[in-house]
């Protein structure tokens, strides 16, 4: 797989990964179904930190096939971490804003 490709690969799977959360009411998606109002916050953000560090985790071994990994420092991780955030922005917004107001409609 060319550098490119895996470069693309981690951005969708991070836009992917950041969005699971607040489009479904399942724990990571395939647990069972969350309480009848639906998940807490809470939960919804403990998932996100775990699907951010597997999504790390597809990118190391991505980025170690490609060849030497690179050592990081703290700023690498703040970055990631906000742009995955940025990333879960449409999920959080069909979740609270969006799916709220035509319901109460």
């Amino acid at each position: 797989m060319s550098i490119t490709a895996s470069i693309w690969l981690v951005i969708v799977a991070g836009f992917v990964a950041a969005n699971i959360p607040f489009l479904n009411q399942r724990f990571f998606a395939i647990g069972p179904k969350g309480r009848v109002g639906g998940k807490a916050l809470w939960i919804r953000l403990v998932e996100l930190l775990v699907l951010y560090m597997l999504t790390g985790a597809l990118a190391l071994l991505l980025e170690g096939k490609a060849g030497q990994r690179s050592s990081q420092g703290w700023e690498f991780y703040a970055i990631t971490a906000t742009l995955f955030l940025t990333f879960a922005f449409p999920g959080f917004v069909y979740q609270y804003l969006t799916r709220k107001s035509r319901s109460a409609d």
